[in-house]
């Protein structure tokens, strides 16, 4: 995925990422798992906004088992790495576009998490703000779902990702 061209581990054992064929929808079972295993750990799953949707009920059962994660949602309003090469090979973004006001983590606020959001326009200190508030509420035992809306990114531009 792309979270890990960006960053890196920081102990061994302490990423986990199916590669570049799977990674729609493991996030949050590779979150309970860690949490499992790990219960002292902060646990962290970074999704987009279209992968979110295929695990993002993984919430409930981690607030109900008291394995809390916190879960950092990039908001772009699209399925970005395939809307990237799709527009440029097909001349059409149909299919890939999303809401961006979706509120991802008033979703999570349902299931039980604590609910925190960075819209555009937020300075480095806001987001900073943020996500040690995050770490606190996880650090309580609480799960957390944090939804920041980005702009769009032409980011790794040229992978294919179809």
């Amino acid at each position: 995925g792309t979270a890990s061209r960006i960053l890196r581990p920081r102990n061994p054992l302490s990423w986990l990422d199916p590669g570049a064929y799977g990674t729609l929808g493991v996030g949050g079972g590779f979150a309970l798992g860690v949490k499992s295993v790990k219960p002292s750990s902060e646990v962290w799953v970074l999704w987009g906004d279209g992968s979110c949707t295929y695990s993002l009920a993984e919430i409930e059962p981690s607030v109900r088992h008291k394995l809390p994660f916190i879960a950092l949602i990039g908001n772009d309003g699209s399925w970005g790495q395939i809307e990237r090469d799709q527009s440029a090979m097909l001349g059409s973004d149909i299919g890939c576009q999303l809401d961006k006001t979706t509120p991802y983590h008033l979703i999570g606020e349902g299931y039980g998490a604590v609910a925190l959001h960075v819209g555009e326009g937020a300075t480095e200190q806001d987001i900073r703000d943020t996500l040690t508030r995050a770490q606190l509420e996880h650090s309580r035992g609480r799960s957390v779902v944090v939804n920041v809306t980005l702009g769009k990114s032409k980011f790794r531009a040229g992978s294919i990702s179809l």
